[in-house]
């Protein structure tokens, strides 16, 4: 019996001269690529309202909005991924003279699907949370109008608000702006909420 080869691991330089070429967005970590899943109608309709009020309400200021074309890097951990939505005061940092990965977001927002909610829950939130900069992070739900905001605080930790429902809004204390939820869900049809499965019989 042969023995395995080992798998070689790209390094970043790697890792970013493929990824520039490439048609199809991969997230890279530890030497590793990562394709990402392409996302729904209602996934794409979400993020795109998200970008679209950033860019109303930040419009003449110092901060811009990004869509999911621009790469993130947490550069404690090596993470390089690509954010539905990233906002960036100035100064803007960028790993290299390429200016397409940013290193110092001040907000974050996910938009959760089905495959990615318990990583963008979990060991994503784990590396975003290694940027000195960022001071926001937004879980957006596209099952029904839900927003998730963790803020941190000045000693470090995260707080957790929830913004439920088309006449909620949200105040995001890091941009000194407010989102209306019926503004970030325009045009979304939700499907309807089972609490129980079809299965279970009444008593």
């Amino acid at each position: 019996m042969g023995v395995p080869e080992p798998v070689r691991r790209l390094t970043e330089a790697e890792y970013l001269a493929v990824e520039r070429a490439a048609v199809f967005k991969s997230e890279f970590f530890g030497g590793d690529l990562f394709a990402m899943a392409g996302g729904t109608r209602q996934h794409s309709r979400i993020a795109t309202n998200l970008v679209r009020e950033f860019s109303v309400r930040l419009k003449g200021r110092s901060c811009e909005p990004f869509n999911s074309d621009l790469r993130v890097k947490v550069e404690a951990t090596g993470l390089l991924t690509y954010p539905d939505l990233s906002v960036v005061c100035r100064p803007q940092r960028f790993m290299d003279a390429e200016e397409d990965t940013l290193v110092n977001p001040v907000l974050i927002a996910e938009v959760l699907s089905d495959s990615t909610e318990a990583y963008d829950r979990g060991k994503k939130f784990e590396q975003y949370r290694q940027i000195p900069s960022l001071r926001e992070y937004l879980l957006v739900s596209q099952n029904h109008p839900c927003i998730e905001q963790f803020i941190r605080r000045d000693d470090g930790q995260w707080l957790l608000r929830e913004a439920v429902g088309l006449k909620s809004k949200l105040v995001l204390p890091s941009l000194r702006i407010t989102l209306a939820l019926s503004d970030v869900f325009a045009r979304v049809r939700f499907a309807p909420v089972r609490i129980r499965p079809n299965n279970v019989r009444r008593k």
